[in-house]
C-alpha cells in the first residue's frame, strides 16, 4: 500500500517536502506534529549526541520534526519525571540512558518508578568505557596498575564524573573485583575531570570513550583497557579489562523511552523505524567513530535488558554505598 505524501517538514525555518516511506501503517496517524525527545543532560555528552543522531534520521523518515529538548538536572531524573507525567500519545519521549536505571538505587526519594512507569520503545546504542591513566603513572597494563595500586593503597586518585555516573560506577566495579584501594574524586561531569587527569592531579579514570578518544589519540592519556568483553575497532590495540579481571564488564546504553500506556502501534512502529536506522551503514559508522555500537532490539527484549541491567548495578551501588548528593 502506498501512503500519501506528508506535510512539509519545517526545520530551522526551511521547509522541505519529504515523502513518507512505504510499509508503515502506523505513520498514517503518527506523527502528525512535532515530537519532543527529552534529554536529561546538557548538550555535548553521549546521551545528547545519541539523541540528536537518531532524532535527525527519524525526522527525515517520518516527515515531522523530532526535537531534542535538553532538560538537565538530578542525574536525568527531571527529564524522566517529565516523560512519566506526560500524555502517553508518543509526542513526549525520553532519550533514556544507564543513569535512569542506576538512579533507582541511588535516589531514595524518587516520585516515580522508572521501570514500572515507562514503556521501553527502542534501544539505540551501547556506550563503552575506557580505563585511562595519566602517562606519568609508571604502569602500562591493567595487571601492572593493580600491582602498583596494591603497593600504594589510598595513594591513587580516581576521577569520577559525579556520584552514580558511568565513570564512577565502572571504577567502583573495578575496585570491588580487584580489591584495590583508590581514592574517588568527584567532578561535575567528565569535562572538568579530564584536565585534572591530563595534568596529573588525579591518576586514573574509567571514562566514556566518546569523551576521551581525542586525548588518547593525541597521547595525552594512556589507555589500559576497555570495559567491554571484546576489543573495539576504534581502539584495536587496547585489551578488555576482563582479560585480566575475569567477569568485568561495564557497558552503558541509550534508548527511546515512552510514558506507560503509550499505544502499542506507536511503540512498535517507532521500534521498527529505529531498528531500520541502526541497520544503515552510515549510522553504524558514526557511532563506531564515537566508540559506541548500535544496539537493536524489540520492545520486549529492551525491557528485559533494562531489568537485568538495573539488578546488576544495584548490587554495585549498594555495596559501595553510593547515594545522591
Amino acid at each position: 500500500m502506498r501512503l500519501p505524501r506528508r506535510q512539509f517538514l519545517q526545520l530551522g525555518g526551511i521547509a522541505a517536502a519529504l515523502p513518507v516511506p512505504l510499509g508503515r501503517a502506523f505513520a498514517q496517524n503518527y506523527p502528525v506534529r512535532p515530537v519532543h525527545l527529552l534529554v536529561g543532560f546538557a548538550a555535548g555528552g553521549v546521551v545528547d549526541i545519541g539523541a540528536r543522531l537518531i532524532a535527525d534520521r527519524l525526522s527525515q523518515r517520518l516527515g515531522q520534526p523530532f526535537i531534542v529538548d535538553n532538560r538537565p538536572g538530578a542525574g536525568s531524573n527531571l527529564a524522566a519525571e517529565a516523560v512519566v507525567r506526560a500524555v502517553p500519545d508518543g509526542y513526549t519521549l525520553l532519550e533514556g540512558s544507564s543513569s535512569n536505571c542506576w538512579n533507582t538505587a541511588i535516589y531514595d526519594n524518587l516520585t516515580f518508578d522508572f521501570l514500572k512507569d515507562t514503556t521501553p520503545v527502542a534501544s539505540i546504542l551501547r556506550s563503552v568505557g575506557i580505563m585511562e591513566i595519566n602517562p606519568d603513572l609508571p604502569v602500562k597494563t591493567v595487571p601492572e596498575f593493580i600491582a602498583y595500586a596494591k603497593a600504594n593503597p589510598g595513594k591513587i586518585n580516581m576521577a569520577s564524573a559525579g556520584p552514580g555516573s558511568g565513570p564512577h560506577l565502572y571504577g567502583e566495579l573495578f575496585k570491588r573485583m580487584t580489591g584495590v584501594d583508590l581514592l574517588t574524586v568527584h567532578y561535575r561531569g567528565a569535562g572538568p575531570a579530564l584536565p585534572d587527569l591530563i595534568s596529573g592531579r588525579v591518576q586514573v579514570m574509567f571514562d566514556i570513550i566518546v569523551s576521551s578518544i581525542e586525548y588518547i589519540r593525541a597521547g595525552k592519556l594512556r589507555p589500559l583497557g576497555v570495559t567491554t568483553a571484546t576489543r573495539l575497532d576504534v581502539l584495536p590495540d587496547v585489551p578488555p579489562i576482563g582479560d585480566f579481571v575475569p567477569g568485568y564488564e561495564g557497558i552503558g546504553w541509550n534508548g527511546i523511552i515512552a510514558p506507560k500506556a503509550t499505544p502499542p502501534e506507536i511503540v512498535n512502529g517507532l521500534n521498527a523505524e529505529v531498528n531500520a536506522i541502526l541497520a544503515e551503514p552510515a549510522f553504524k559508522a558514526k557511532l563506531a567513530d564515537l566508540g559506541a555500537e548500535t544496539f537493536p532490539s524489540s520492545p520486549s527484549e529492551f525491557a528485559k535488558y533494562l531489568d537485568g541491567f538495573t539488578e546488576k548495578w544495584a548490587k554495585v551501588i549498594h555495596a559501595a554505598n553510593i547515594k545522591a548528593d
